[in-house]
């Protein structure tokens, strides 16, 4: 858990700011990684989500063998809820702490681009302009190879930096 700093509205410590504004952009293999890492939890909502879904549909009077027909509009609604869930993970997590579960062991951070915890709004932009590249086969995260600062899309469209953070003294 962060601990608390002088700006109400900040996520991270005001020492951290500077540290992490420093430190180097993290490389798309520990991006990945994490992804993999953060994409188990995620999943574990989705499937609650997907049974509450089922359970409603079951107890609206429909057969219990019967499936949610898909591209229906229930279908649409739930996707539109898992896709909501990730951002709610992903962005209350980053706005908390800078970190999900899977960036902590890969010591990854977003901050703002002047180092700080970065606002709601880049957050959320940053979620969807992720969702855009992971659609389009990831190219987004690939194109930090191309990058000369190893920025992704939503790093650039959100205006935020995801750093690898130095290893904590035993």
């Amino acid at each position: 858990m962060a601990s608390p700093s002088s700006e109400p509205h900040s996520a991270a410590p005001a020492s951290a700011a500077p540290a992490a504004a420093s430190a180097p952009a993290a490389l798309i293999g520990r991006r990945l990684l994490a992804l993999f890492y953060d994409l188990w939890p995620v999943v574990a909502l989705w499937m609650l989500a997907s049974a509450i879904f089922t359970f409603a549909y079951t107890a609206s009077g429909h057969d219990s063998h019967e499936n949610i027909a898909p591209f229906s509009a229930l279908q649409w609604l739930l996707w539109l809820v898992c896709w909501l869930i990730g951002a709610a993970y992903s962005v209350l997590s980053w706005r908390r702490g800078g970190q999900t579960l899977g960036m902590r062991p890969w010591r990854l951070q977003v901050i703002a681009e002047g180092g700080g915890a970065p606002g709601w709004r880049a957050l959320l932009t940053r979620y969807a302009v992720g969702t855009v590249s992971l659609l389009l086969a990831g190219l987004g995260f690939w194109w930090a190879w191309l990058d000369r600062d190893r920025l992704t899309w939503h790093d650039r469209a959100s205006r935020t930096r995801m750093v690898r953070l130095p290893k904590r003294p035993k």
